[in-house]
């Protein structure tokens, strides 16, 4: 495994796989803010719902597409994204969001003060109807849970992981950054799982040792419309079913329950806000 202390001003090889979807009005902008970073990166495509839209304008880019032959769920789209890289790091790329051009720069930063890093995660905001949203009950919930992550010799502690993760998630999937040469070979996303995959992950990845890395600058512009996969899992209850569970997994029943109300509130915000805004 590469030391990246060791690599001086060598960037470590890293890979953004863009995980396209049907025929999102987004791509594009994805696709531009990916091209616009600090630190150039290769930049490849995996879908499971291979079309003209999709391979027309990663042909305008010079993008390679990789057609993943099962379609069966978010888990299983990123677990073959994740395969298609031959670098130490990936990021996975939802084709909806955008990203600031310094994301991948500050996340080497960050990742080169590790001995160990298994992820890293940045900060984001929202998009809504075009707008950038940069405070809302979501996003303080959030950053309230990652504050423990700011603190350099806590990325180790596992304790602190679990006490995280048993209030909620607060890692955004889109932010992270994968060491894969960390994780172990048989590291895969759970297919019994349609939205909540990245949550258990995470605690996965935790069980390993090594760091956490955070970094705190709102590097990822998260799209909320109501055309995603996300929505469409909360409006029929996939997501709370899955919320619900992690939550029973990890606290007593009682306490998951009260901590599930102020999810549901959470979720009643997405949504309201894309009438209103």
């Amino acid at each position: 495994m590469a030391n990246l202390k060791n690599m001086g001003e060598t960037n470590p090889s890293h890979t953004f796989v863009i995980c396209a979807y049907k025929e999102s009005e987004y791509l594009r902008e994805c696709i531009d803010s990916l091209l616009r970073q600090s630190v150039k990166s290769q930049i490849i495509c995996s879908t499971s719902t291979p079309n003209k839209y999709i391979s027309d304008i990663c042909e305008e880019y010079n993008i390679p597409v990789f057609i993943n032959p099962q379609s069966n769920g978010i888990a299983a789209d990123w677990n073959f994204a994740l395969s298609l890289a031959k670098t130490e790091l990936v990021t996975l790329v939802h084709q909806d969001d955008i990203y600031e051009p310094d994301f991948l720069e500050k996340t080497f930063a960050f990742i080169k003060k590790s001995k160990k890093p298994l992820i890293s995660f940045t900060n984001l905001y929202q998009i809504r109807n075009g707008k950038k949203i940069d405070k809302n009950a979501v996003l303080f919930f959030k950053r309230f849970l990652s504050i423990p992550w700011r603190i350099k010799l806590l990325w180790k502690s596992r304790f602190i992981a679990r006490m995280t993760f048993s209030f909620g998630n607060p890692i955004s999937c889109p932010s992270v950054t994968f060491f894969l040469n960390n994780l172990p070979e048989s590291f895969k996303f759970n297919t019994d799982y349609k939205t909540n995959c990245d949550w258990l992950a995470w605690i996965e990845i935790r069980s390993q040792k090594g760091d956490f890395i955070y970094c705190p600058q709102k590097l990822v512009g998260n799209r909320i419309h109501s055309e995603s996969e996300t929505t469409r899992l909360i409006n029929n209850n996939t997501r709370s079913k899955e919320d619900l569970k992690i939550l029973q997994m990890l606290t007593p029943k009682p306490l998951a329950k009260l901590i599930f109300l102020f999810y549901k509130k959470g979720y009643k915000s997405n949504i309201e806000s894309m009438t209103k805004i």
